[in-house]
C-alpha cells in the first residue's frame, strides 16, 4: 500500500511539472484522461508496483462500466474506451482492489461521501457536452448564503445563483431548486452544473435569466458537511436525522422564500416562482405545491419520491386546492429503469383519475445525475415565458 502510496504521489507531482517537459528522471510524464478527436477516452495511471488495475466510470447509459487497464513497459497502465457520446463522466481507478481517484486529474466532485474524477466529452456547440461546459458566455454569480429560519430555529446555508444580467436594478423570478437524499446546497452546483447549464441557456436564448435558489434540504442538518458547527464528520446521508427536527422542509420552505424576497431584486408574484427537486426535493417539490398553492405557478417533479396517499381527505384536499389553483406547468419527469418508476405510476394514474392536467417526460436512464441535468435543461426553458 505504501507503494501505491507513493507512484500516486509521484504521478500527481509530474502532472503539474513544466509544460512540454516529457519525464522526470526515468518517470513517464502522465496525462489522465485524454479526450481524442473520435470521442472516445484513453485513461493513464503510473504504478510500476501494481499487479491488477481497471478504471469504473458512468460510460454506460444505464449502468456503470468497468474496463481493464493494460500495463506498458514504462510502468504506465492504460485503456481507451469506445467513442462516448457527448456528456459529463464521472469516473475512478481500482489498484489492486483499492479506490482511487485519478492523481493526474484535478477534477473531482463529491457525491455523499464518494469522490469520482470528472471529464466532459463535447463534439459540437449543440451538444450535452457543450452545454455543461463553461463557455465564453456571460457568467452569473454563484454564492454561498447564510439566512435564518425561525421555523426551524436554525441560521442555514443555501447557493444562489444570479444571472449576468442581475444589476441589482431589474426584477428577476425565481426557479427554487431542491436536492435529492443524501445532497445539501452545493449538490446541484457541483454535480448538476446548474451554473453552467443556466450560463449557456439564457446566453443562448433559450432560458429566461433567473434567480437560482438552491437550499439544503435536510432540516437537521444547517449546511454541507465541514461548513457548519458539526465539524468535518464523515457523509452518510442521514446525518443527525435522528435527532429530529422542528419542522419539515415543506414548513419551513417559505422562510427560504421570504429571505430571498427581501435580499434580491425579485418579482414578488406567484407567476414569477417555479420549484422543482430531484428524489427527495422532488417529494418536497410535490409537498411545497399542496401546502401553498398560491405561492408558485411551476412545478417540476424530478424522478421524484413523491408518494400518494389514498383514501385521505386532507391529502385529496390539498391536490383538489392545488388544481383548481390552475398552475402553468406540473411536469413529471423520469427515467423507464429508475427504481421510483411505480411511485410515479401511482401519482399519476391518481392525477389521471381525477383530471387533473399536467405533463410527463420519460427517457432512458435510472435514477442518475446524467438524467437530473436533461430535466433542469427541460425544466428551466419552460419558465416564465408570456
Amino acid at each position: 500500500m505504501k507503494t501505491h502510496i507513493l507512484s500516486f504521489i509521484l504521478s500527481a507531482l509530474m502532472s503539474a511539472s513544466v509544460q512540454g517537459q516529457q519525464t522526470l528522471g526515468n518517470r513517464p510524464r502522465v496525462k489522465s484522461p485524454v479526450v481524442n478527436p473520435d470521442g472516445t477516452v484513453t485513461f493513464n495511471l503510473f504504478d510500476p508496483a501494481a499487479r491488477n488495475v481497471s478504471v469504473t466510470g458512468d460510460f454506460e447509459e444505464i449502468s456503470r462500466q468497468t474496463l481493464p487497464m493494460t500495463k506498458l513497459e514504462n510502468g504506465v497502465w492504460t485503456v481507451t474506451t469506445q467513442t462516448l457520446n457527448p456528456e459529463l463522466y464521472s469516473y475512478s481507478f481500482s489498484v489492486d482492489g483499492q479506490r482511487f481517484v485519478d492523481p493526474a486529474n484535478s477534477y473531482v466532485n463529491r457525491d455523499i461521501s464518494t469522490l469520482s474524477n470528472i471529464f466532459i466529452v463535447s463534439m459540437s456547440n449543440d451538444d450535452k457536452g457543450h452545454l455543461y461546459s463553461v463557455n465564453d458566455v456571460p457568467h452569473g454569480t454563484l454564492a454561498r448564503v447564510w439566512y435564518d429560519s425561525p421555523t426551524l430555529g436554525q441560521q442555514r446555508r443555501m447557493t444562489v445563483y444570479l444571472p449576468a444580467a442581475y444589476d441589482g436594478k431589474k426584477n428577476f423570478p425565481v426557479m427554487y431548486l431542491l436536492h435529492g437524499h443524501g445532497g445539501d446546497e452545493t449538490s446541484w452546483g457541483d454535480l448538476g452544473r446548474a451554473s453552467q447549464i443556466m450560463d449557456n441557456l439564457i446566453a443562448g436564448g433559450k432560458a429566461v435569466p433567473m434567480i437560482v435558489v438552491m437550499p439544503n434540504g435536510n432540516p437537521t442538518c444547517n449546511a454541507a458537511p465541514g461548513w457548519w458547527h458539526e465539524g468535518m464528520y464523515t457523509p452518510d446521508g442521514n446525518a443527525f436525522n435522528r435527532r429530529g427536527a422542528k419542522a419539515s422542509m415543506e414548513e419551513s420552505f417559505m422562510d427560504i422564500v421570504n429571505f430571498v424576497d427581501n435580499n434580491y431584486k425579485t418579482i414578488r408574484k406567484r407567476s414569477a416562482r417555479a420549484v422543482t427537486g430531484l428524489s427527495m426535493g422532488g417529494g418536497h417539490t410535490f409537498g411545497i405545491s399542496r401546502l401553498y398553492p398560491g405561492v408558485f405557478d411551476y412545478y417540476g417533479l424530478l424522478s421524484a419520491a413523491a408518494r400518494i396517499k389514498n383514501n385521505d381527505m386532507k391529502f385529496d384536499e390539498s391536490m383538489a386546492r392545488l388544481f383548481a389553483s390552475s398552475p402553468r406547468v406540473f411536469w413529471i419527469a423520469i427515467g423507464k429503469d429508475d427504481f421510483l418508476m411505480n411511485m410515479n405510476k401511482e401519482l399519476r394514474r391518481y392525477l389521471d383519475n381525477h383530471k387533473y392536467r399536467y405533463e410527463y417526460f420519460e427517457n432512458d436512464g435510472g435514477h442518475i445525475w446524467r438524467n437530473w441535468r436533461i430535466y433542469l435543461t427541460m425544466f428551466a426553458q419552460m419558465l416564465f415565458k408570456e
